[in-house]
């Protein structure tokens, strides 16, 4: 951080752009993006497929219950979001090469890089806010299924 004594890298949005284009090329500004892909089909599959499978498994008194489908989908966003986590931090580390020489080859050199050198515990480093954010996913999958009754009497 620029308060201890390091200098900030970009001033704003525009700078960002402008940096990485003369360092890197319109490349540089899709460095990760293929990979940002992959997770977040992997992310929203899960999503939504758990939450639209198990949800009509359950009893229908819990299917009616708030509380009952917002802690489903606090589950089911919990799990898709460790599940596709150690996609994210490929896609992190993807992207904080900009500016600097490219330190991976591909996505999966940069998977087997961060496994070799820092374990496989360092893919989830981080995962622990995910669960907290959860919870807007859970009050958006749970709201949702609410409003539809609400609004047009209709279940999911």
């Amino acid at each position: 951080s620029a308060k201890k004594g390091g200098e900030r890298q970009f001033n704003g949005l525009i700078d960002v752009y402008k940096k990485t284009l003369k360092t890197d090329g319109i490349a540089g500004l899709y460095r990760g993006f293929n990979i940002s892909c992959v997770g977040i089909i992997v992310y929203r599959g899960l999503y939504f497929g758990m939450y639209d499978s198990v949800k009509p498994l359950m009893p229908q008194s819990l299917q009616d219950s708030f509380l009952a489908t917002f802690a489903l989908g606090w589950a089911v966003t919990t799990g898709s979001g460790l599940a596709s986590y150690p996609i994210d931090t490929v896609r992190r580390r993807m992207m904080m090469t900009s500016g600097a020489a490219v330190k991976y080859d591909s996505s999966l050199h940069c998977f087997r890089e961060i496994v070799a050198n820092e374990g496989v515990k360092s893919l989830f480093k981080g995962a622990g806010a995910n669960i907290l954010r959860a919870i807007a996913g859970a009050g958006v999958l749970s709201g949702y299924d609410y409003l539809q009754v609400w609004m047009f009497g209709k279940k999911y």
